[in-house]
């Protein structure tokens, strides 16, 4: 696809701006959503889906943007690197990397980076400022037809505020140098509403070897108003951060004592990014429904120094290696809604253009290029459309079928190695279904299914050799198949309780992914996991609430291959909960999170020894002063955030290197007080 072909098609379809997918036909009405205590029986399409509001998302500690993901029950974001690089992600028994496979946005903007320097997916929250976030929508699964690439095992959106209850100015200082500084407010102006906000943070962590040194910077301004006959939205954001890493270190040097777990290799890692994005929307009542669209544009920029093998490849200057990813975005979406009797319709488009100047990889030693292993250019688009109906034949069923269609267009410079050079087009189409029965006024019982998939690198889509050795490859697939079911429940009893429980299935043509660190693809197997999930959630009477999650896996490889059926870093068991307690001004919130062991390598022989979390909150408020106390890791815990099985070689060791446990710590226990004036 031509890039002045695709803006056209832009320029004609994008009229602006989704906020999310209400289940009322009306413009007007607003949902304000607190908590979990949104009723979503007799609305929901599974039993996995939900929502989260501004008051349960600013009462948990956090250690980093990206563990606002965790609020989707059963994910768990964890990190091998430096706090400023992308998060890695884990749920319904995959090993998520950096965001393959679950579908990120904030509003219609996507997070996930297609063919992206690190790894295809890449998902990085860092930019996103918490105290903006109106709202978390989730949709576990594949039976939603308004979410195409990346959604096999789900989605998450977060929903920017147009306003603020009250202007904030917050200041948090705590251990290893952490600083933070955030305002938020919104004001009536030119007869619309202005939101505007600013954050800056640093932080050195708790290493001994190195000062990560992040350096970061966020901004947001929106401004919505009525105009049109809807409501019209404008926002802008800018980030930009630097940091220094530590990434995961071997298990072998800790135990002979050549660092210690807090310590570093390689103390010239890091990087440094930047995403700057204009948006524009509108919502309006129209052809007796609702239309909704959004269009937007992104610049993006990320520069990464990692080094996890060392002297394995080159036993003079080292294994350390520079990604980067420079890149425009261009995209939009939008959807018509409309009732008909017993029926709800929807239909809806969205497109992407990713104009990426240059995607490369290099050799490097202490930040300095020694060679170049890849280096390309790639424009890569996209256009989805989709029709999705719901029937209600009585107050108790409900059916709900979409169908989606998904076109690619790749189209890859290899300016490194011009023979991995070419185009490639390729389509798929997906059918979704669900059944909702409601035995009784409080209960949904549901059975969904769905199609989905993941596109795939587009530097792997069109490779015909390897680019460090030179051999002759077959080029991958460009998109990959995935196929989900799902039974569930939903139970909501007012403000006292709510549950969910589902029993799913999900199978994938092929785990096959691009290889950032390598400039390679790796050749996937094919895959079946289910698993079973349960929430229970106490939305409280204004003094306590609370939560609990579980969610058990069983994954697998579908074929014989000897090298074992275990999926590595697949994690069997997640449980986490919460409860939270507010009276005459205090606060306070404990957090728990666990995720049990889980295979390194497909005969299982090796596994990671699993993790235990636990985070405090304790807070008070005095007139318009709010003063926090957060306590991370609270038990000091020394268990891992991450292990890898993979072969690196030390100083003094064997040419072949050694296989051995690769791991990052939790960072150690860190106390932060944080003061909070509202105006």
């Amino acid at each position: 696809m031509r890039r002045a072909v695709w803006m056209s098609t832009l320029s004609l379809l994008a009229s602006p701006a989704i906020a999310h997918d209400m289940s009322t036909d009306a413009v007007v009405e607003e949902i304000v959503v607190t908590g979990r205590g949104l009723n979503l029986v007799g609305e929901a399409v599974s039993a996995s889906e939900g929502s989260v509001g501004r008051t349960e998302l600013e009462n948990r500690p956090l250690l980093r943007s990206g563990d606002l993901l965790e609020f989707v029950p059963g994910l768990v974001a964890t990190q091998h690197s430096g706090s400023g690089k992308a998060q890695q992600y884990f749920l319904r028994g995959f090993n998520l990397d950096h965001g393959t496979d679950f579908a990120t946005s904030v509003d219609a903007m996507p997070v996930n980076m297609r063919t992206h320097g690190h790894g295809h997916g890449w998902t990085d929250l860092n930019f996103l400022i918490p105290e903006t976030v109106d709202e978390l929508t989730y949709r576990k699964g594949t039976y939603y037809a308004d979410v195409g690439d990346f959604a096999s095992t789900g989605s998450a959106r977060f929903h920017i505020a147009d306003t603020v209850p009250r202007g904030i100015a917050e200041l948090t200082v705590g251990d290893f140098g952490y600083r933070r500084g955030v305002v938020v407010d919104s004001m009536s102006l030119g007869g619309g509403d202005l939101l505007y906000s600013a954050e800056a943070q640093t932080y050195d962590g708790p290493w001994t070897d190195i000062r990560e040194d992040v350096r970061k910077t966020s901004a947001l301004v929106r401004y919505s108003s009525d105009a049109g006959g809807g409501r019209t939205k404008f926002t802008a954001m800018a980030y930009a951060n630097a940091w220094n890493s530590h990434d995961q270190i071997p298990q072998r040097a800790v135990r002979q004592g050549l660092i210690t777990e807090f310590g570093s290799l390689d103390k010239s890692a890091g990087g440094e990014s930047s995403r700057y994005s204009l948006s524009a929307g509108h919502a309006r009542a129209l052809m007796g429904g609702e239309f909704r669209g959004e269009a937007y544009a992104i610049v993006s920029d990320l520069n990464l120094f990692s080094d996890f093998t060392y002297f394995l490849d080159d036993p003079v200057a080292g294994d350390q290696f520079k990604q980067v990813d420079q890149r425009r975005i261009y995209g939009f979406e939008i959807s018509q809604k409309w009732r008909r009797g017993k029926s709800r319709w929807r239909v809806g488009a969205d497109g992407r253009f990713d104009d990426i100047g240059r995607v490369g990889l290099y050799r490097t030693s202490a930040r300095r290029v020694s060679g170049t292993i890849r280096e390309d250019a790639v424009e890569e688009g996209s256009i989805g459309i989709f029709v999705a109906n719901e029937v209600r034949f009585t107050d108790k069923l409900r059916t709900f079928v979409g169908v989606r269609h998904d076109r690619f267009d790749f189209d890859v410079n290899a300016l490194s190695l011009p023979a991995n050079s070419g185009t490639a087009r390729a389509s798929r189409t997906s059918l979704k279904a669900s059944l909702a029965y409601r035995p009784v006024k409080p209960l949904d019982l549901y059975l969904s299914y769905g199609q989905g998939f993941h596109s795939n690198d587009a530097r792997g889509v069109t490779t015909r050799f390897d680019p460090i050795t030179g051999a002759p490859t077959e080029p991958a697939d460009p998109l990959v198949a995935s196929e989900g079911a799902e039974v569930g429940a939903r139970l909501h009893l007012g403000d006292r309780i709510e549950a969910t429980a589902a029993l799913w299935s999900l199978k994938l043509d092929s785990e096959l992914v691009f290889l950032g660190d390598t400039g390679s693809t790796e050749a996937g197997r094919p895959s079946h996991r289910q698993g079973l999930e349960a929430g229970l959630y106490f939305p409280g009477d204004g003094v306590f609430s609370g939560e609990l999650e579980a969610s058990y896996t069983r994954a697998e490889f579908t074929d014989s291959a000897a090298a074992g059926r275990h999926i590595p870093r697949a994690i069997p068991l997640v449980v986490s909960g919460g409860v939270t307690v507010r009276k005459q001004g205090y606060v306070a919130t404990v957090r728990i999170r666990y995720f049990s062991p889980y295979p390194l390598i497909e005969d299982s022989r090796v596994k990671s020894e699993g993790s235990t979390l636990v985070n405090l909150r304790f807070g008070k408020s005095i007139g318009r002063v709010g003063l926090h106390l957060d306590v991370l890791n609270a038990l000091d815990s020394k268990d891992h955030d991450i292990d890898y099985l993979y072969t690196s070689r030390l100083p003094g060791e064997a040419s072949a290197g050694v296989l051995d446990t690769h791991y990052q710590v939790f960072p150690s226990r860190a106390v932060r007080l944080g003061v909070r004036t509202s105006f």
